[in-house]
């Protein structure tokens, strides 16, 4: 009901679904029930618009819908079971920058409908929203890289993609074990146990990869943070690019719009169970 009130959202979403269903089919036939299990995960994410709308009574504007939808599909199955972070090396760059965009908004989202409750004690002012809706998505980038690491020490994997460096600098080259900084330069050759790895480089493990990540998040939270800044030191002034972006929450007008809806397709349901049985 919810995917039906906005046209355009819910057209991206049932396209998204068909993609991922018919994705899931090639992916059995083909044996591979991780990526099997990864689309079924997808297709309950696709979901997540719907359900926060639903159940925390907020309206999401269409262009913010279509941007978490399209988040969804881009990481896992364009990103995990088509390999777009293995074909383009921006993938992973664009979708933390979004992550961070997102995640700003939920936590402005959040906190503003906490703000302008009638049941709240305090008033928060549009620079501390904005503070805290750039906190939190911060915080939830910092813990997906404690995800991923943990991931990579406990079970072997690679969430923290390597980078291939050619030059380091580092106390523990320092002969004397004193706290001078040794560097080496123009590094083309580096070898384990005698076996070269032929990267052309030394191997950088996952922190240039995390900082990268970091520093993307940020900038998307920013970016929101600045959105949300302006849309509450200027509510009530129409601006079409905020207002497609800002979370808001239901009127007492979409609620009794979706009562009729309910109504009217228990109506149907009802009429063609009379049909049936006539």
């Amino acid at each position: 009901m919810e995917l039906r009130e906005h046209k355009v959202s819910f057209a991206v979403y049932v396209t998204l679904r068909a993609l991922v269903i018919a994705m899931a089919i090639l992916q059995f036939f083909n044996g591979d029930y991780e990526n099997v299990f990864l689309c079924v995960l997808t297709l309950l994410l696709l979901l997540a618009p719907a359900f926060i709308q639903l159940q925390l009574r907020i309206e999401l504007p269409s262009v913010l819908e279509v941007i978490m939808l399209v988040f969804v599909f881009s990481a896992e199955i364009l990103g995990e079971i088509s390999a777009f972070y293995e074909l383009f090396p921006f993938w992973d760059t664009v979708l933390h920058t979004l992550n961070g965009f997102l995640a700003a908004a939920i936590g402005f989202s959040l906190v503003d409908l906490l703000n302008r409750s009638n049941t709240t004690k305090f008033k928060l002012s549009p620079a501390y929203l904005a503070l805290v809706s750039f906190c939190f998505s911060m915080t939830i980038g910092v813990v997906w890289e404690f995800f991923e690491f943990s991931m990579d020490m406990l079970f072997g994997l690679d969430m923290q993609k390597d980078a291939v460096v050619h030059s380091i600098s580092s106390v523990m080259l320092d002969p004397s074990h004193g706290n001078r900084i040794v560097s080496i330069p123009d590094i083309t050759q580096v070898s384990v146990n005698g076996n070269d790895l032929g990267l052309g480089g030394y191997l950088d493990i996952g922190l240039i990869d995390t900082m990268e990540d970091l520093i993307v998040n940020f900038i998307g939270a920013l970016v929101f943070s600045i959105i949300g800044f302006l849309y509450v030191k200027n509510r009530g002034r129409k601006d079409a690019i905020v207002d497609s972006l800002v979370p808001r929450r239901k009127t007492a007008a979409q609620d009794y719009l979706r009562v009729i809806i309910e109504q009217a397709d228990k109506r149907t349901a009802s009429s063609a169970d009379d049909g049936e049985r006539g």
